[in-house]
């Protein structure tokens, strides 16, 4: 369905490709992690050269390219958790519950400071 993302169906989509071109022996946790790596660098050199503005009003051309590399990134982030059994709405919301632990609204509202193990702000 347009507009939503059925990670289970993905993973199986993506079980299904590998199988049919014997890439299984290849997909451990760690190739499409490296892999992972490699596509969120791609999306970085998207947005390499461009200003704030421009990067907030993408032409056709920027956006599609940025919206390949995100593809590329679900698809690596979901083979994954699918050899890891990583539920990721489990994991999601896990770590959303920590990060409103570690940065409670009242004292880092404005700031681009990082927590550090929920001790001081540190600036980036």
């Amino acid at each position: 369905m347009p507009g939503t993302l059925d990670i289970e169906a993905l993973q199986q989509t993506l079980r299904r490709f590998a199988a049919d071109r014997d890439w299984e022996q290849f997909h451990s946790p760690k190739n499409p992690t490296m892999a992972l790596s490699v596509e969120a660098s791609e999306l970085v050199e998207v947005f390499q050269w461009l200003s704030e503005a421009q990067s907030l009003d993408l032409d056709d051309a920027t956006r599609s390219a940025a919206a390949q590399e995100i593809a590329d990134i679900q698809i690596y982030l979901a083979r994954i958790v699918d050899k890891l059994g990583i539920d990721i709405p489990t994991a999601v919301n896990e770590k959303m519950a920590l990060n409103a632990r570690k940065y409670p609204a009242d004292l880092v509202r404005g700031s681009a400071a990082k927590r550090s193990g929920g001790e001081g702000l540190q600036n980036l």
